[in-house]
């Protein structure tokens, strides 16, 4: 039946109580709440076994997560990344000494435009930081040719890419370091949290480190740190949806396709371009014709108790903060005309077709 309460553009997939308090009496019992406990262990390793990567090493959210990156991999300089993401990325390449360079984005996929990327590197370039938005794969293997032929470092902001896939394998084995969120609203969440994937060993023991202080084994300071540990409390609400990601992704997979079936062919309407097969679906944008149009949209559907999301709005280059001088004309058109819609997994299939009714009325 459709849902009479509001419909906002996500909401967290919870697990049955019942599972949850179970790990929770493993907690309680082994009295260690944080500082790499059992759950801790458990949930990288199940992750790690899931996803077929090298490892995972649980931090405390994905922010963290790029920052552990950038230290491990010692960088110093600019980094390369776009302009069409959420605040964190450029943030925590500011956080960690680092300056960002914005390249325009593809306005068919949304990711980075690999065609930009070497017309931005110079002395000072040190890595690209490209964004698998909306869990739409980057082209990983340009990217990693241009980074062979510069000798830069890549650190894939891979905060929607959880169960994305490329060529059959995760896309998490991309670039020296991926880093995920397990935020709330992500496919598995632990209601706050995060990861990195290194394929390197030394730079997976150097993140593991600096997650803690930068504390070696015998509790000697050997690097840069940040409290950056991932509770018991939170890598067991992981572990409690961890039997459920399959389910999860598919059905966002259902989900997408229905939309998309009712949308894809309309006047006013472009869908984010897909690369390859293995997108997880983390998002539905549509991309209007106008920003007009878009308005006209969010005005019906909030009359109707339904909320979608601008995202990302706008580009980053319209923040004083983040600005770095480099012109994204096309980032800066798409996050004007972009629009997320409700996608989760409780989302009744009544008001997809609800809300795409919405949406085909105001088109022209």
């Amino acid at each position: 039946m459709p849902n009479s309460d509001p419909i906002y553009v996500t909401r967290p997939f919870i697990p049955p109580l019942s599972e949850y308090q179970a790990l929770l009496e493993e907690v309680w019992a082994s009295n260690i709440l944080t500082n790499n406990g059992s759950m801790t262990q458990r949930l990288e390793a199940e992750l790690t076994e899931m996803l077929g990567c090298a490892s995972f090493t649980a931090v405390n959210n994905g922010t963290t997560a790029i920052q552990l990156a950038i230290k491990a991999l010692e960088l110093k300089g600019e980094i390369i990344t776009t302009p069409f993401t959420w605040i964190a990325t450029v943030g925590a390449i500011k956080a960690e000494g680092c300056t960002p360079r914005f390249c325009d984005i593809d306005p068919g996929t949304l990711n980075i435009d690999v065609d930009k990327i070497e017309a931005l590197i110079d002395a000072n370039t040190v890595a690209i930081m490209p964004v698998h938005v909306f869990g739409n794969p980057c082209d990983v293997e340009r990217i990693e040719a241009i980074a062979t032929k510069h000798k830069l470092k890549v650190i894939y902001d891979a905060a929607h890419a959880l169960g994305t896939t490329f060529n059959g394998e995760s896309v998490l084995n991309a670039g020296d370091v991926s880093a995920v969120s397990l935020h709330a609203t992500k496919l598995l969440n632990t209601a706050e949290g995060g990861g990195c994937i290194a394929t390197n060993p030394e730079v997976r023991a150097k993140i593991q480190r600096s997650r803690n202080f930068g504390l070696d084994k015998k509790a000697i300071v050997v690097d840069d740190g940040v409290n950056g540990k991932l509770s018991e409390l939170h890598a067991a609400m992981g572990l409690a949806g961890l039997p459920y990601f399959s389910d999860i992704i598919a059905d966002r997979r259902d989900k997408y396709a229905r939309y998309a079936v009712a949308l894809g062919r309309r006047q006013g309407i472009a869908l984010q371009h897909l690369h390859g097969d293995g997108c997880n679906h983390m998002y539905f944008p549509i991309v209007l014709e106008s920003e007009a149009l878009l308005l006209r949209v969010c005005d019906v559907l909030n009359a109707h108790n339904i909320f979608p999301r601008r995202y990302f709005y706008p580009s980053l280059t319209q923040y004083e903060s983040s600005a770095t001088g480099d012109p994204a004309p096309i980032a800066d058109d798409i996050a004007n005309r972009i629009l997320c819609l409700p996608l989760y997994f409780d989302l009744a299939l009544e008001d997809i077709e609800r809300i795409c009714s919405l949406i085909i009325g105001e088109l022209p």
